[in-house]
């Protein structure tokens, strides 16, 4: 059976959204059998030939096609390829429109959405609703994204299904560190854009004083970019915490085992993460987390491996920092909550729900 993914970027960005359908696109591949074809089209990307991408396909990609931003490019290639492929995958809801015009050229392919956090937590547009309508399942990345698409949109529970994001097998730590170097850090590692204020990084600046109180030598590294950056400097100078809070820019994918090792805790306490890959990260890691009591994160922090506070609550927050920090965690049980999330286990997920009948 010849599937087509649709998705917004794959080889470039750096976000959850962009290495979950990488991991579409590996399964898909080691899913198909003998002469089945897996393509894809990228709205974003400059090229599909990108190295990055070699080990997440086998030789049953028999196509690519990156737009460089063109969403002309990109209905062509998808209506193109989509009147001879027998099911699409679309990697985001603001594409579906366009995977359901591609499915009616090949007798009403199947076709399936991925939905990961936000970008479902809000009224549908007409296209998105009409695509909608006939989409074969809605896949989410946690129960608390399934309910709140299902607020939002009139399909028929039987057609959404809960596949949890997984570990990157290429990213795993396959030996965590078990202890810590020198004095205890905070690591966060979010984008740094002022849209993106709901994933709570100013609130951990504003902890830092209540926690340099109580451990005078702690500090919090600051891992991301974006144009929020300034204001969050800013901030940091105005509390006084400057020098216990380090902005280190974008580090890649292969630098970030040595972040997650060299930290005693990892801190993200975001509102609206639909799932919360990095969490998983930073476990698989050997390091506990710290989230809000918001959105999927209470689906992947457990109290084994971390902590919850409520959102914007800025000494809950400190003290969760300082306790966190003093805790002995035990890092077996962050590595046993990561393989709940294996890459191996979300394949055969995947597997299942693509040959799963679903009430029309």
């Amino acid at each position: 059976m010849d599937s087509l993914l649709l998705t917004p970027e794959l080889s470039t960005g750096d976000g959850g959204i962009v290495r979950m359908l990488r991991l579409y696109l590996k399964a898909l591949c080691e899913l198909s059998k003998g002469g089945d074809r897996v393509r894809f089209v990228s709205l974003n990307d400059p090229d599909s030939d990108a190295s990055v991408l070699r080990r997440y396909s086998t030789g049953s990609l028999a196509g690519s096609e990156a737009c460089n931003r063109s969403r002309l490019r990109f209905i062509m290639a998808a209506l193109r390829w989509g009147a001879v492929s027998d099911r699409l995958v679309c990697g985001h809801v603001a594409q579906l429109p366009v995977a359901w015009a591609a499915s009616r050229l090949r007798r009403r392919a199947p076709y399936y959405l991925v939905a990961h956090g936000i970008e479902v937590w809000r009224p549908f547009t007409f296209l998105e609703r009409r695509a909608l309508g006939s989409v074969r399942c809605v896949w989410c990345v946690s129960e608390f994204t399934r309910e709140r698409l299902l607020e939002y949109c009139t399909l028929p529970r039987e057609r959404t299904a809960v596949l949890p994001n997984a570990l990157d097998p290429f990213l795993d730590s396959q030996s965590p560190a078990t202890g810590t170097q020198g004095p205890p850090l905070v690591l966060a590692i979010s984008r740094l854009s002022v849209a993106d204020d709901y994933k709570g990084i100013g609130h951990l600046i504003e902890a830092m004083p209540a926690v340099r109180a109580e451990i005078p030598e702690a500090r919090l590294r600051i891992v991301g970019r974006g144009d929020g950056r300034p204001a969050l400097q800013a901030l940091a100078v105005r509390l006084s915490v400057s020098e216990s809070v380090e902005f280190a820019g974008y580090v890649s994918d292969s630098d970030l085992p040595g972040e997650f090792a060299r930290c005693r805790l990892f801190a993200l306490p975001s509102q609206k993460e639909g799932f919360g890959l990095v969490y998983l990260e930073a476990m698989a890691h050997g390091r506990p987390c710290l989230g809000a009591r918001s959105g999927g994160t209470p689906e992947v922090i457990s109290p084994e491996t971390g902590l919850l506070v409520e959102f914007g609550d800025v000494p809950a927050l400190a003290r969760a920092m300082v306790d966190a920090m003093r805790r002995d965690w035990k890092p077996e049980a962050m590595l046993e909550r990561a393989r709940k999330f294996s890459y191996l286990r979300f394949k055969e997920r995947l597997s299942v729900l693509l040959t799963e009948r679903v009430p029309s």
